[in-house]
């Protein structure tokens, strides 16, 4: 008896191996025409309503907008906040915004919208004070100076302990510390955990206003692993690589749940895109029907 497999069975794997290697090429072609696709995501069902019945009344200024006010940070009338999910993050988020940005085009909004206990946002060139704490801030921006996600927890010890080397220098003078001083020190010592990230909210050429800003000078530079951007309202002569400030948000709470906190990344973050995500695909469906009046959220 023959060992060899019947020639209609070799056929059928050679078919059944094109087919899996045709689903996997579609697959990855959908996934790069909508990388916003596979995203955990509460019901968009309270933003799809409020497309169709239009701008409505923001509860606080009085001003007419569509899904949200991005003067009061609220969602508006009829977008009723117990409809919209709550995002719990695992540090505090500061958005330094160029006083320049348009607000009704800034996406930082939605972070403060979704994750309103831990974000903030400040018009430049209000900035809070870092200095002292600079051994648990961090900024995102990139650079030569800039270290990677993973490399955060190394840099902000090395950080805690130049303080203790300085306060130890046997050179120093010998003056009785006050108590609260030596606790301080302690705690810093003990601690190395990023608290704070650090983005700023502007184009690409309005930055260096920001960055250049003594209040920032000094702290640890963080810089974000090469991502593409789905924004709608991309710069000019920009690479596809700089990222609209919710996007540069979302992909670093996600790089520090893998590389820092150490667990298994599975959807925390992705209702941060919750208008996002939306408003992506509503003007990608624009485009292709030639709809003028939503093509205006481009503009």
């Amino acid at each position: 008896m023959s060992l060899n497999p019947p020639i209609f069975l070799k056929e059928t794997e050679e078919n059944n191996s094109k087919f899996v290697e045709i689903q996997h090429s579609q697959t990855t072609s959908i996934a790069a025409e909508d990388p916003l696709q596979n995203l955990r995501l509460a019901s968009q069902e309270v933003l799809q309503k409020a497309q169709q019945s239009g701008r409505s009344k923001c509860l606080k200024c009085g001003g007419s907008r569509m899904f949200y006010c991005y003067t009061c940070y609220v969602p508006v009338e009829n977008v009723p906040i117990e409809q919209m999910p709550l995002v719990k993050l695992p540090l505090k988020i500061d958005i330094i915004k160029h006083p320049n940005e348009t607000d009704g085009k800034s996406t930082a909004i939605h972070a403060k919208l979704l994750a309103p206990d831990f974000v903030n946002i400040y018009t430049y060139p209000c900035i809070p004070e870092y200095e002292e704490k600079d051994h648990e801030v961090a900024l995102v921006f990139p650079g030569p100076k800039s270290v990677s996600i993973k490399d955060i927890s190394f840099h902000l010890q090395k950080r805690i302990q130049n303080v203790r080397d300085k306060n130890d220098d046997p050179d120093r003078p010998s003056i009785k510390r006050k108590k609260t001083e030596e606790q301080d020190l302690n705690d810093k010592c003990q601690d190395a955990t990023l608290k704070k990230i650090i983005f700023i909210d502007s184009t690409w050429n309005q930055t260096n206003k920001i960055f250049t800003d003594e209040r920032l000078q000094g702290l640890l530079q963080v810089e974000l692993k090469t991502r593409k951007t789905c924004f709608w309202r991309h710069q000019k002569g920009k690479p596809d690589t700089f990222l609209s400030t919710i996007e540069a948000i979302y992909y670093f709470l996600v790089d520090y749940h893998t590389d820092i906190l150490k667990e298994k990344y599975q959807g925390q973050y992705d209702n941060l895109l919750f208008f996002y995500s939306f408003m992506y695909q509503l003007i990608k469906n624009a485009k292709c029907s030639g709809d003028k009046e939503t093509r205006k959220l481009t503009h």
